[in-house]
């Protein structure tokens, strides 16, 4: 397609994550083909944990809790479920993180994506005073508890994505009022030695509306697009 832009779309009703996938699927083979606009699709799931391509058995503690769901998606177990914000991504890597070979060929750099998903999302915790970080040996988003302990780190975002015809699919998930105890049933990512927060957790007042506002504006400025509304209900 000849329009740049890219979609914005928000589901207010929870999704199931089969659904998604699917949808996902479908439009990210049709973005590969031309014919539709890239898309941010931002949700909440049921209450349920996904299995990443990592994921290790030992690490799903409590297995009947939940639904479990083997996923594409790089990296271990994760719980998605409602008052988490979902942004799934399905943007073609080599517009946003391309890099040109030695044979003068356009192709996509993974690395350099999944760092403009980790400041988009350091971006958007800023739009409320919150001082998210990375770390090498760690997956996600991580801001420091001090108050919990020396050396305490939680984890506030997580990222993972699977890459079909260089069109990304899957994407980040923020806590903003998720019940961390859902949590309890894996280990996160695979790392014991911290924990688990969200927005509220913080003491911020802040709900998916304001977290919704949050990520289109960090998303437009960090990667340099325009969105525009797609319909709120799919």
């Amino acid at each position: 397609m000849s329009d740049r832009s890219i979609e914005w779309l928000i589901s207010d009703a929870v999704v199931p994550y089969a659904d998604a996938v699917a949808f996902m699927e479908a439009r990210a083979e049709a973005i590969a083909r031309g014919e539709a606009r890239e898309l941010v699709w931002l949700l909440e799931h049921p209450s349920l944990y996904t299995a990443g391509t990592s994921a290790k058995t030992q690490d799903l503690l409590q297995p009947d809790r939940f639904p479990v769901h083997a996923t594409g998606r790089g990296g271990q177990y994760t719980y998605h479920g409602p008052g988490q914000r979902v942004a799934y991504v399905m943007l073609d890597v080599k517009r946003h993180a391309g890099r040109v070979t030695a044979e003068g060929e356009t192709t996509g750099d993974v690395r350099a994506f999944v760092t403009l998903l980790e400041r988009w999302l350091i971006d958007t915790l800023a739009e409320f005073g919150v001082r998210g970080e990375t770390r090498a040996d760690r997956v996600g988003v991580w801001v420091k508890r001090p108050d919990k302990g020396v050396g305490r780190e939680d984890k506030i975002a997580a990222i993972g994505i699977r890459l079909k015809r260089w069109i990304s699919l899957h994407g980040i998930s923020l806590n903003v009022e998720p019940d961390l105890g859902h949590f309890d049933g894996i280990v996160p990512c695979g790392i014991t030695q911290h924990g688990v927060t969200s927005l509220v957790d913080l003491g911020l007042p802040v709900g998916l509306h304001d977290a919704d506002i949050a990520l289109r504006k960090a998303f437009e400025r960090r990667f340099e697009v325009t969105t525009v509304d797609a319909a709120r209900e799919r």
